[in-house]
């Protein structure tokens, strides 16, 4: 009965799991893991080679040092040691601010997404029973979308007893790759997949816009000759 009102406290908390303020702590080092998992830069004391090549916050060659040198000068300028090319050996570290950094990172990385062009594949739907019209239709919007810098899909799709007269599919996405011309490239020559048979063309580097031709130049009007001089 003594000993009963010690383990009370502990026995109320047994099926709750961790307190308030450890659940926080864990999250917050879980968070914290997940974000030097993602960048893996290393910094100051967490630099674990044994040399490493320096450069100063000028762009300068300090030559290859022990990371604990190397940190030392960076602390008296009052600036951070970062690994910038952990693969070379020895490692590249610079001196510098590490905000500083991060901000440079980011912002190139955010330059080079914007180059990156995204490739869109446009679908152009058919059936075995298209009529001129329509194919005419569909034919003249895959052209534009491969002018437009996109990829196609041109799709048709067999129902039921179509199935049994599969060249008349073939005809017909044969016919579109004719008549786009060098418009677009064949990418995947049409092939099934299931009751569906599907091409992708992609646009034609032939097709970026050419120059036009410079205007042939005009013959140049001659002065009339003056008359001679009666004697």
């Amino acid at each position: 009965m003594l000993y009963s009102g010690c383990i009370c406290a502990p026995a109320l908390h047994a099926g709750l799991g961790p307190p308030r303020h450890a659940q926080n702590s864990r999250r917050s080092t879980i968070a914290l893991d997940k974000r030097s998992a993602k960048s893996f830069i290393r910094i100051n004391d967490r630099i674990r080679a044994r040399e490493i090549r320096v450069i100063d916050e000028n762009g300068e060659q300090l030559g290859i040092l022990p990371p604990f040198e190397a940190l030392k000068i960076a602390r008296e300028r009052g600036l951070d040691l970062v690994e910038v090319s952990p693969n070379a050996v020895p490692p590249v570290c610079r001196i510098q601010d590490y905000g500083r950094y991060l901000y440079e990172k980011e912002k190139s990385e955010r330059a080079a997404r914007k180059k990156q062009k995204v490739i869109v594949i446009k679908e152009v739907k058919f059936s075995v029973t298209v009529d001129e019209h329509d194919y005419q239709t569909k034919k003249n919007q895959a052209i534009r979308f491969l002018h437009e810098g996109d990829k196609v899909k041109a799709s048709l799709r067999f129902r039921g007893r179509q199935m049994a007269h599969r060249e008349l599919g073939y005809n017909i996405i044969n016919r579109l790759i004719q008549d786009i011309g060098e418009a677009g490239l064949v990418e995947f020559m049409p092939r099934m997949e299931g009751t569906i048979l599907h091409a992708i063309l992609a646009p034609s580097k032939k097709d970026a816009p050419r120059p036009k031709p410079a205007a042939p130049p005009q013959p140049q009007a001659t002065a009339p000759k003056a008359p001679a001089p009666q004697a």
